[in-house]
C-alpha cells in the first residue's frame, strides 16, 4: 500500500500477524525488524535504549511522557543505543531538564535509532500480554510512503530471540580495567582509589552502572569478553568473578559460556551473576532456561526474598527466566516473581555462589536490592579469613 506525504502518517509499525500501528516518525530514517517488547518504567528512557539487554528489540514505553527531559552522555549505559527502536504516546517535546546536552530525536537520528510517536501504548501493550512477544517491522519515511504487505512480511521473516546468541554483538572486544564508582552529589562518578578486592567481570552486555557498584562495594574490576575461557579468567588471580547481563538466548550464549563458568565454579571463588549471568549460571549447575510469553521489563517489579520474607522494589529486563521446577540439588530458590511467581534468584548451598534475575543496580528503578553487591564483597572477604 503506498499513500502520499500530504495524507499519510511518517511511521508504521507492522505485527507479523498483520496489525498496523502508524504514527509519527523521529529519531533515524529507515526500517528495522526485531521483537516488540514494553517497559513499564517511569523514568530513565536513555538508560533502558542504551542497555545491551535489548539487543533485537524495540521498547514499548507505556509511561507517555518519554523524550521529556533529553538526554546527557553522563546516563548512558553503553556507547550507543542497543535496543533497535522505540514507540510512544506522545512526541517528544523540547527538552527541560539542567542536566539535558541534547534532545532525543537528534540524539536517536544521530544513532541510527527510529522511533514512532502518537501510538496508542495501552492498546499495544495489552497485545503484546495477551499474545506475547510479536515481531516487527517499524519503518520511518517522511514522506509517508510503506509497503505494508512487505512490512508485514518482513516481520514474519524476523527468525526471533530463541536459539540467538547476541552477547557476542554486544561483549567487549577487548579486555579492559573499571574504577569509577557511582554517581554521588556534588562529585559525580569519582574513581575507586583504594580497592580491595580483584573481580573478573564476563561481558555478556555489562551495563555500566554495574560495574560502577562493583566498583563502590571496593571492587577492582577487569572485564573479559563473553567467550574468555576459564584459564583466561584465572590467570587474573580474582577474589570473585561477576557474571553480567546481557541480550539473547541463554541457552545459545551458554554453548560457550556454561564451560567456562563449571570450570570456575571448581576454583571455590564468589561468584555473583545478574540477568544474563544469573541465567548462565543456573545453566551450569544444571538447570534450563525457558522463554517467557512477554517478559519482565520495568522498574516496579516486586521481588519476595525466599529466607527473609522481605519483598524488594526491583528494575527488570528479560524475556528468558530459569525454570524453577529444573535446579538440581544442591541449588537453592532464594527468590520469586510476585507478580508471576517465576524465578529470580538461586544459590549453591553452602557456597558464596548466587545469582539473580532482577538488576540491583536499577539505572533506572529503586535501590532496594544493592546490598546483593556488598554481600558479594563480604564473600570475597570472608574467602579471604
Amino acid at each position: 500500500m503506498n499513500t502520499t506525504a500530504s495524507t499519510a502518517p511518517t511511521a508504521c509499525l507492522a505485527l507479523a500477524d498483520g496489525t498496523l500501528f502508524y504514527g509519527v516518525g523521529f529519531g533515524a530514517t529507515g526500517e528495522v525488524v526485531a521483537e516488540l517488547c514494553f517497559n513499564t518504567a517511569m523514568t530513565g528512557y536513555q538508560e533502558i535504549m542504551t542497555d545491551p539487554s535489548y539487543a533485537g528489540q524495540v521498547v514499548t514505553f507505556t509511561f507517555p511522557h518519554i523524550g521529556n527531559t533529553g538526554v546527557t552522555p553522563e546516563d548512558d549505559e553503553t556507547g550507543d543505543p542497543v535496543a533497535s527502536g522505540m514507540v510512544v504516546k506522545w512526541m517528544p517535546t523540547a527538552p527541560s531538564n539542567w542536566r539535558a546536552v541534547e534532545g532525543l530525536s537528534g540524539w536517536l537520528a544521530a544513532r541510527g535509532r527510529i522511533a514512532i510517536g502518537g501510538v496508542d501504548t495501552r492498546r499495544l501493550t495489552r497485545a503484546i500480554r495477551q499474545a506475547g512477544a510479536p515481531h516487527v517491522a517499524l519503518a520511518h519515511d517522511p514522506d509517508g510512503n510503506f509497503d505494508t504487505d512487505a512490512l508485514v512480511a518482513a516481520a514474519r521473516g524476523f527468525a526471533g530471540l530463541e536459539g540467538m546468541d547476541l552477547a557476542r554483538d554486544v561483549t567487549c572486544a577487548q579486555s579492559y580495567r573499571w574504577n569509577e564508582m557511582r554517581w554521588a552529589w556534588p562529585e559525580g562518578y569519582a574513581p575507586q582509589t583504594d580497592p580491595k578486592y580483584k573481580v573478573v567481570a564476563i561481558d555478556y552486555g555489562a551495563k555500566r552502572n554495574i560495574l560502577r557498584c562493583l566498583a563502590s562495594a571496593g571492587c577492582d574490576v577487569t572485564v573479559l569478553p563473553a567467550t574468555a575461557t576459564a584459564e583466561e579468567v584465572m590467570a587474573h588471580n580474582p577474589d570473585g568473578v561477576f557474571l553480567s547481563n546481557g541480550p539473547g538466548d541463554p541457552a545459545a550464549t551458554g554453548a560457550y559460556a556454561v564451560p567456562m563458568i563449571r570450570d570456575v565454579l571448581t576454583h571455590d571463588l564468589p561468584v555473583f551473576g545478574i540477568c544474563l549471568g544469573h541465567q548462565m549460571l543456573a545453566l551450569a549447575l544444571g538447570a534450563k532456561t525457558i522463554k517467557m510469553n512477554h517478559g519482565h521489563h520495568g522498574a516496579n517489579h516486586p521481588v519476595k526474598d525466599l529466607e527473609t520474607g522481605k519483598v524488594e522494589i526491583t528494575s527488570m529486563n528479560h524475556g528468558f527466566a530459569v525454570d524453577a521446577q529444573s535446579l538440581p540439588d544442591g541449588v537453592e530458590e532464594t527468590h520469586t516473581s510476585l507478580f508471576d511467581g517465576s524465578n529470580c534468584g538461586i544459590r549453591v548451598s553452602g557456597k558464596p555462589v548466587y545469582s539473580v534475575q532482577y538488576h540491583p543496580e536499577a539505572s533506572p528503578g529503586p535501590q532496594d536490592s544493592y546490598y546483593l553487591f556488598e554481600r558479594f564483597a563480604a564473600a570475597m572477604e570472608a574467602q579471604r579469613a
